[in-house]
């Protein structure tokens, strides 16, 4: 299903100026823009997966992840195929790189009204845009979250950060929190592994925070390419500067897509990526895909007790009073 893209301009010759990312392609007619889903013909800028839905099942929000968002919750999660990246690691190569690779958009046919209705019947707190990069179908991700505001579920995205501010702005009325991939910090890394630029993500995270959405924030540490002590601390002192109330969650590197000659990344790697970040001043920060590890469970920044125990995408204990600590009545920054 397609329709005439939102945020774009003509120009000469009949060619289109994207404003969707900060790619910010100039497409020719009969050609489409990096991310493989938007096609300029004969001038006009069309979405070609408005309404085209590749994924769609219910998830743990924790999942997501989002730690700080109606924990234990569920979260209605959709995705469109394609993506503005070209990550080497990625874990959902198969539907992001699709449009690009093979120029095929598989999925089926759902309109915006019918995802909000299945998040209604689930029971889910919140409709996630995730999977694949929710700026790529943003017409679709939009009118979502404009329905779903409706009838009193939150909006978040799971994103890679890269869109522009113009997207930014006119998904701000909807959407209630995001979590940003933060994927190195250095630019070598985004130009060389993921076919984009590091400056526009710090933008977006920066005008995230200044507009109230929440944010959480996502490295997944790869052996040998992220995961120095130089890089790790600059990452935390980045987000401590942003908030340091701001979730950071470090995730383990499993082999994936091009990336089939790295190891997993070391547990012990994991752990001391966590002591950097709680070193700079972050309240809150985790280690992902390995459960039953500590790293896991929120504490209380006050008096470390801890207040929400999991194990995997499951909480298994909460100690709070509200949002707040059971024990010294520390708030819990967050969405409750």
């Amino acid at each position: 299903m397609i329709r005439e893209a939102m945020l774009y301009e003509k120009i000469a010759d009949n060619c289109v100026h994207c404003n969707l990312c900060a790619h910010g392609c100039v497409i020719k007619p009969r050609r489409r823009g990096i991310c493989g889903v938007r096609e300029n013909k004969d001038g006009i800028l069309y979405s070609l997966v408005y309404g085209t839905v590749i994924a769609e099942q219910v998830d743990p929000v924790e999942k997501k992840p989002f730690f700080h968002v109606y924990p234990g919750s569920k979260s209605y999660s959709v995705a469109a195929a394609g993506c503005n990246f070209s990550c080497e690691f990625c874990q959902n190569h198969e539907i992001s790189q699709m449009p690009r690779t093979t120029r095929m958009i598989a999925g089926e046919e759902i309109q915006p009204a019918e995802i909000v209705a299945g998040a209604k019947k689930s029971g889910s707190k919140t409709i996630a845009y995730t999977y694949t990069e929710p700026t790529i179908y943003f017409e679709l991700a939009y009118e979502t979250a404009r329905i779903a505001s409706l009838h009193g579920i939150k909006n978040v995205f799971v994103t890679n950060g890269f869109m522009s501010a113009e997207t930014l702005e006119a998904i701000k009325p909807y959407l209630a929190a995001a979590n940003v991939d933060l994927k190195s910090f250095r630019e070598e890394f985004y130009r060389r592994h993921c076919g984009a630029r590091l400056e526009p993500v710090l933008a977006s995270l920066q005008k995230m925070k200044e507009s109230g959405v929440w944010v959480e924030i996502t490295t997944l540490l790869i052996p040998g390419l992220n995961d120095s002590h130089d890089e790790l601390k600059d990452i935390a002192g980045f987000i401590a500067g942003l908030g340091k109330e701001i979730p950071w969650h470090i995730s383990r590197f499993h082999p994936q897509f091009k990336m089939l000659n790295l190891p997993v990344t070391p547990v012990a790697s994991l752990h001391r990526a966590r002591e950097i970040g709680l070193l700079a001043g972050l309240k809150y920060v985790y280690n992902g895909n390995v459960p039953g590890e500590e790293g896991e469970n929120t504490y209380c920044c006050s008096c470390g007790n801890c207040l929400i125990e999991r194990y995997g995408f499951r909480v298994i204990k909460k100690n709070l009073n509200d949002n707040k600590c059971a024990r010294c009545g520390t708030v819990l920054e967050g969405i409750f």
